[in-house]
């Protein structure tokens, strides 16, 4: 097994074990949710954090002049809900993008059976400390990479994400529309779509369908080429990411 494929697994199996260690400990509240559901909004009273079992979610904050930002999103086994503790409200609306389930518990019950299952603590620190480095890396990548460059790591995030949960990744359906792509990654829907083409050009990425949300991915690793091509100067070329 390559040290890829052992880190898929320990991620698949790290997912399934927190899941069991919580729906063991704790009186979980299980919703299934459409595209568009609110799991909650900013300013709402924080009295419970969230998991989510399967589908996408997004986060979405609202700038002081009534723009919408999407700042974060979500896919199996992560958290949600860690805005609230501190100020005791949410900052942020959470949205659902596709058809799926989301389990929930309130924040002092989780504390108390932290005192009783010390394992739980570890869990929430874990989950906290893999926000905090989702958050690092997305604003190290918006400071950092060029919008070509952008694009691609974006994909690559994508789908990994998908292969640490056991899911294909060789195709992804993206739930986010060019606009959202370009808002979450701080570029205008056009220079989106043009990165896209570029990627596909150099059949990095290929266009399943007339819609272009389904986009195939031949090989991750040529994602990554493209990027180390990106940051040498420019866009990498087909050859160079084969």
């Amino acid at each position: 097994m390559t040290a890829s494929a052992a880190q898929t697994v320990n991620a698949s199996q790290r997912i399934a074990e927190s899941m069991g260690l919580l729906r063991e400990a704790l009186p979980i509240q299980r919703r299934v949710v459409h595209a568009g559901d609110t799991l909650y909004q900013a300013g709402e009273a924080f009295t419970q954090l969230f998991i989510l079992n399967s589908g996408f979610v997004k986060v979405v904050n609202l700038a002081a002049d009534g723009r919408e930002q999407v700042v974060g999103l979500h896919f199996r086994g992560d958290w949600l809900g860690f805005d609230g503790i501190a100020s005791g409200h949410y900052g942020c609306d959470a949205i659902a993008m596709d058809t799926g389930e989301v389990w929930s518990f309130r924040y002092d019950a989780l504390l108390q059976a932290c005192a009783h299952k010390p394992v739980l603590l570890t869990l929430l620190h874990e989950a906290m400390s893999r926000e905090i480095g989702r958050d690092r890396d997305s604003m190290l990548a918006l400071c950092t990479l060029p919008a070509d460059a952008r694009v691609a790591d974006f994909l690559r995030n994508w789908a990994e994400a998908l292969a640490e949960r056991g899911l294909r990744t060789d195709q992804i359906t993206l739930r986010m529309t060019r606009a959202e792509i370009g808002n979450y990654l701080g570029m205008t829907l056009e220079t989106v779509s043009r990165a896209l083409s570029r990627l596909a050009r150099g059949d990095v990425i290929r266009f399943a369908e007339k819609g272009r949300r389904e986009i195939q991915i031949p090989r991750v690793e040529a994602l990554s080429a493209f990027i180390q091509g990106c940051m040498g100067g420019g866009a990498a070329s087909p050859a160079a990411v084969h």
